[in-house]
């Protein structure tokens, strides 16, 4: 099943419009935040032209002139490793005509050159050559005015992440509280994480929302979209299915800026069911006292991560399922994954982790196949003029909102199946489409917006 194109809707969005499809008092929203084009247009404005967006892992750029492919909203962009192990991050076009600078999805290389009109570029992405230079443009031609456009890197224990608005306050403000729950795939043991060599990239006909939600906040589906049947095929001989976690001994948290997560603590038998008893045992086991040590007792236990960084970084820690939902207009997004392992893992350990995360968290995996074949459904019946004009349900959990359990930052439902966190990334989403003030989009505004 396949959607096809929509033309682009003829409404005009006042802010009150926009605020006004996300109602947290009530627990209703707008489908048509997944079917404007208007609406998706101005996410790629306001949301990924302002925002931090990860565009991959340090461990994928050892070397000089290491580079990758890679996209801030629809904006192709080209990382790259520097002589200095600094990463630069520039626009993937040429400032002649607008041409790919570079066409491939990584390699080496000590410059980018424009196809088209053979403008190169460096590693740095300055220009260097121009073809004809004297006789086109008699030596007038400031080279250094016509770089491709820079954005701002930061790293985050690995992870490397891209803005291009210099007003955007620094990562490290920006992920807030998320870095108490990233730490826990990303700092658990000495010498952090790298990637298994690989990315695998897939398209699926829906909204990059569904997706972002569901890694945010949603375990509520797992026991309906047949994740069960696929627990069951990977589940040791002789494991009992019975002791899987209840959703009482869980959180669903929204942590601020748009990210939030949904944790399961102090209960392996998830790790046993999707990554198997060898990895189960490093996590639980050889590797469990230096987490205690490094991220403490509450961290280590926790056994199941779900989370997303607003806009469109998730993961699912232990598991260690990395991907960015990479937004293609409004109804639909191509899906990026990786996984991440612990760097002093031993070699068996991590290609075990690699070989369950391609069962069931991949293109083909057991588990992806449930979700996308939801949000690819969901964007179809959309394409109805009565559905669009449905509002949909987020009222779980709202008379149980509370503080969340010691030692974790955040507000919580004590309870893994909650819409608390739903609600408050919708807002969020709504708060940045009308206002282009950073000190309006802090984490404790945001928090309070909700109350």
């Amino acid at each position: 099943m396949t959607n096809a194109p929509h033309t682009a809707s003829s409404k005009t969005y006042t802010d009150e419009d926009i605020k006004n499809l996300v109602d947290t008092k009530t627990g209703k929203y707008s489908p048509e935040i997944y079917t404007s084009e208007e609406l998706y247009q101005l996410e790629l404005e306001k949301i990924f032209a302002r925002t931090w967006i990860c565009v991959g892992h340090e461990s994928q750029l050892p070397n000089y002139g290491d580079f990758q492919s890679a996209y801030i909203g629809e904006d192709p962009v080209v990382v790259v490793r520097q002589k200095d192990n600094s990463i630069r991050v520039f626009l993937n076009q040429c400032r002649h005509r607008g041409m790919r600078i570079c066409r491939v999805d990584a390699g080496n290389a000590r410059a980018f050159t424009c196809p088209y009109h053979g403008w190169a570029y460096d590693s740095a992405g300055n220009l260097v050559s121009v073809p004809m230079e004297t006789a086109a443009f008699n030596d007038a031609l400031k080279k250094d005015e016509w770089g491709p456009k820079q954005a701002r890197v930061e790293t985050y224990k690995g992870l490397i992440f891209a803005n291009w608005d210099e007003s955007a306050p620094d990562l490290d403000t920006y992920l807030g509280d998320a870095k108490f729950y990233m730490d826990t795939m990303l700092d658990r043991v000495e010498g952090g994480t790298e990637v298994i060599e690989g990315i695998q990239k897939w398209v699926i006909p829906a909204n990059w929302k569904f997706a972002a939600e569901q890694f945010g906040s949603d375990a509520y589906h797992a026991g309906t979209t047949a994740h069960i049947s696929g627990i069951m095929a990977g589940a040791p001989a002789g494991t009992d299915l019975t002791k899987m976690q209840p959703p009482t001994d869980g959180l669903n948290v929204y942590i601020g800026n748009g990210h939030a997560c949904g944790l399961f603590l102090r209960n392996p038998m998830f790790y046993q069911v999707i990554v198997g008893p060898a990895v189960t045992e490093y996590l639980t086991q050889t590797s469990y006292p230096e987490a205690v040590e490094r991220v403490g007792k509450e961290r280590a236990d926790i056994n199941l991560c779900h989370m997303n960084v607003f806009p469109n970084l998730s993961f699912l820690t232990g598991i260690n399922t990395v991907r960015m939902w990479q937004p293609r207009g409004p109804h639909e997004m191509e899906i990026w994954s990786f996984t991440i392992v612990d760097k002093k893992a031993p070699d068996a350990i991590k290609q075990e982790w690699a070989r369950h995360n391609v069962r069931t968290f991949s293109a083909g995996g057991v588990f992806e196949q449930d979700d996308g074949e939801n949000w690819n459904d969901i964007q179809h019946v959309l394409r109805g003029h009565v559905a669009k004009q449905q509002k949909f349900n987020i009222q779980m959990s709202d008379h149980t909102v509370r503080d969340a359990e010691p030692g974790y930052p955040g507000k919580s439902f004590a309870n893994t199946y909650g819409e608390e966190a739903a609600r408050n990334i919708y807002a969020h989403w709504a708060r940045m489409l009308t206002t282009s003030d950073w000190s309006a989009l802090d984490s404790v505004a945001t928090l309070k917006a909700a109350e």
